[in-house]
């Protein structure tokens, strides 16, 4: 039987207990193996503890062990009987957000954590606001460590509502958010119930993500295949296009285009490891045969004659600025999107986004580290690009410092805040300048 498959990111503040979480997860779930829990066992015990450390199965680097903090993303995979999990296990720090940006840029679903002694704190709603700045479908809130606070109802419930009304604010329909109270140290209601909170009737942590909805691409989506490699063989003249179909379809007779420069051609072949097939759809690696001897290289896209991208050298777009250099206008960097990298120079700063106080401030002099704004960049050559919304795939970007090769920048083809509550007009007002 083929089981359903959710992508999962998880993210929260430092010391919110992500990582216990998931290990808890993985531990009551039995999906992982008995030499993993046995070394878990044995780090436990050189630090003292007289339980499991359970956020070991997920804490994978030696260093981050040691100091007790996760600082990369960690991915895991589980499985239930209801569905399949892909699991990333975000770092909680202010200063990795590009990881838990990196984390959410895929998922179908996020699990925010935070401290039930401390509420939501402003690293918990930062994340939220990636997440509904991703476009991540829904969200769920583990409210860990309700051991600390006596398992006290009025606690949990002060908690959710602030929870909820920021993913309202941010733009979230109220059948797509969830609180759960939980103490991933005890194991209450992670994955079975909990006799501590009599007062709570909503499903388990396990039992939300078992059965929580998926949204799917829609059928009939257009093509769009970022060319990764060109394969030949010289001996009987083979040539073909190899990449991952990133959105649509595509069969042995289709017109395609492309992109950049706009030529059109045939689909003659659609070949895989395990041979020719009539269709590929989404998530397949293919290699297509075209029908004419078409220039086409690395960095190229092939698409939908239909309904193709925009090409365009000019990129309206939302940046979540990841770099400790703050971010100017005239700022000179490298733009990777899909498979090509080319020069880029950030022209323009919009608007800045407030994550806490949910506003928006127009003309900023900068964007600092884990700022998010709407900038314009201009591209040495025009890309192919769809709306963030629209198409995940070829509406990202990536901004890379040119000196180090450090990415810098998250970047998301038009302006996915316009969508939240109240702010899709800046504020006229510019940010004030500091003498």
């Amino acid at each position: 039987m083929t089981r359903d498959l959710l992508r999962l990111v998880t993210a929260g503040s430092v010391d919110d207990g992500k990582s216990t979480v998931v290990g808890r997860l993985l531990y009551d779930t039995k999906s992982v193996l008995g030499d993993q829990i046995d070394a878990v066992l044995r780090a436990s015990v050189q630090r003292g503890l007289d339980t499991p450390d359970l956020a070991l199965l997920v804490d994978g680097l030696r260093a981050e062990r040691e100091q007790g903090i996760t600082i990369d993303v960690a991915y895991r995979y589980f499985s239930t009987a209801r569905r399949t999990f892909i699991l990333a296990d975000t770092p909680g720090h202010v200063q990795y957000t590009r990881n838990t940006v990196t984390g959410a840029s895929t998922a179908d679903h996020a699990a925010l954590l935070c401290d039930a002694s401390k509420g939501m704190l402003p690293q918990t709603r930062r994340h939220l606001a990636v997440m509904a700045m991703l476009d991540v479908p829904g969200l769920t809130l583990a409210v860990n460590k309700m051991d600390l606070v006596d398992f006290a109802e009025d606690t949990f419930l002060e908690i959710r509502d602030a929870f909820v009304r920021q993913a309202l604010d941010l733009g979230y329909a109220a059948d797509r958010v969830l609180a759960v109270p939980v103490s991933a140290l005890t194991g209450d209601n992670v994955v079975t119930t909990s006799p501590r909170t009599p007062w709570y009737e909503g499903p388990t942590l396990l039992e939300r993500l078992e059965t929580v909805e998926v949204d799917r691409p829609a059928a009939g989506a257009a093509l769009r295949m970022p060319v990764q490699y060109v394969l030949r063989d010289q001996r009987d003249g083979y040539r073909g296009y190899a990449g991952r179909i990133a959105a649509g379809s595509v069969r042995a007779g289709d017109e395609v285009v492309v992109l950049p420069d706009g030529v059109r051609t045939v689909v003659d072949r659609v070949d895989t490891p395990d041979g020719d097939v009539p269709e590929a759809a989404a998530g397949s690696t293919v290699s297509l045969v075209l029908r004419d001897q078409v220039d086409i290289g690395r960095g190229d896209l092939i698409a939908s004659v239909a309904r193709p991208p925009e090409v365009t050298d000019q990129l309206d777009a939302t940046v979540c600025w990841l770099g400790d250099t703050p971010l100017e206008a005239g700022a000179r960097l490298l733009l990777k999107h899909g498979t090509r990298t080319t020069a880029a120079q950030v022209t323009e700063l919009i608007s800045r986004f407030d994550e806490q106080s949910l506003s928006v401030v127009a003309r900023p002099s900068a964007l600092n580290l884990n700022d998010t704004g709407r900038v314009r960049v201009q591209v040495a050559k025009g890309l192919p690009v769809d709306g963030y919304t629209e198409c995940r795939s070829t509406g990202t970007f990536i901004l890379i410092n040119r000196s180090d090769g450090n990415t810098v920048g998250a970047g998301l083809i038009g302006d996915p805040m316009s969508a939240f509550v109240g702010l899709a007009t800046p504020s006229a007002r510019p940010e004030p300048v500091t003498p």
